[in-house]
């Protein structure tokens, strides 16, 4: 099993490092520019709790990590990739931009982070691609403050239906054929939509964040084509104060 789970997980980092040069252009022909729309919600999502210092996992090129930091400037935000090549360009589009954001390599299985390290973390069309997913929620869990939050934007198996349908022969002969001819890595592009077929469905993927710990609820986009999982890890209860009844005093002496 752990080899099969690392095997994967080389796979995907050579892979992604290999299309990093075509990523954004692709992200944006591919998926018309609504992709822009699903990441404002994930990231309007995080900062709802008002967080101090934000993880985003997965980050790829950086554009959820760039997206936050515009919109909320003072929250202090970190990127995290296996994928050097896509790590390297989020640096140069953060600079370009004049944005402060620290990128770091991560792997979600094994996160170089400390204990309640986050108040929240997005992750955008990355989760999938994890090798293990009951094991970096655990990860994900545990790098959590309490009271903390969980986004994860994700393409769910196309749902029933005429537009699932149409959905699927786009994902299933467009999409490889377009992004093969763009980036010269056409396998690539048979492997979404292979791992979007694989993934959990959305009530499936509430489960198993609720399993890791997680008040888990979601929210479909486009018709089913995306959804957004958002999972807050319980902060501790408050003490009730003690409330006595029938107090004895002592007599007062005589």
């Amino acid at each position: 099993m752990q080899d099969s789970t690392e095997g994967k997980a080389k796979v995907v980092q050579q892979m992604f490092s290999e299309i990093a040069p075509r990523y954004d252009f692709l992200n944006r022909v591919l998926s018309a520019g609504v992709d822009r729309v699903w990441r404002l919600a994930a990231v309007k999502a995080a900062l709802e709790i008002r967080p101090a210092r934000i993880l985003d996992l997965a980050t790829g090129t950086g554009d959820i990590a760039l997206l936050l930091k515009k919109v909320a400037p003072e929250v202090e935000v970190i990127g995290g990739d296996f994928a050097l090549p896509m790590l390297e360009l989020a640096r140069q589009k953060a600079q370009r931009a004049g944005l402060a954001i620290s990128f770091v390599e991560a792997d979600a299985l094994q996160l170089p982070f400390p204990d309640d390290h986050f108040d929240a973390v997005t992750i955008a069309f990355g989760f999938r691609n994890f090798a293990d997913y009951k094991k970096a929620l655990a990860e994900l869990y545990r790098v959590l403050a309490p009271g903390g939050r969980l986004c994860i934007l994700e393409f769910p198996p196309p749902p029933r239906g005429g537009l699932g349908a149409l959905y699927r022969f786009y994902f299933t002969r467009i999409l490889p054929l377009i992004g093969g001819l763009i980036s010269g890595n056409a396998s690539a592009y048979r492997y979404l939509p292979d791992s979007v077929e694989r993934f959990p469905d959305p009530p499936t993927l509430a489960t198993m964040m609720a399993l890791a710990g997680f008040n888990t609820r979601y929210q479909l986009f486009t018709g089913g084509i995306t959804a957004l999982h958002i999972g807050d890890k319980p902060a501790p209860a408050k003490p009730t104060p003690a409330v006595r009844t029938g107090e004895f005093y002592p007599d007062e002496p005589s």
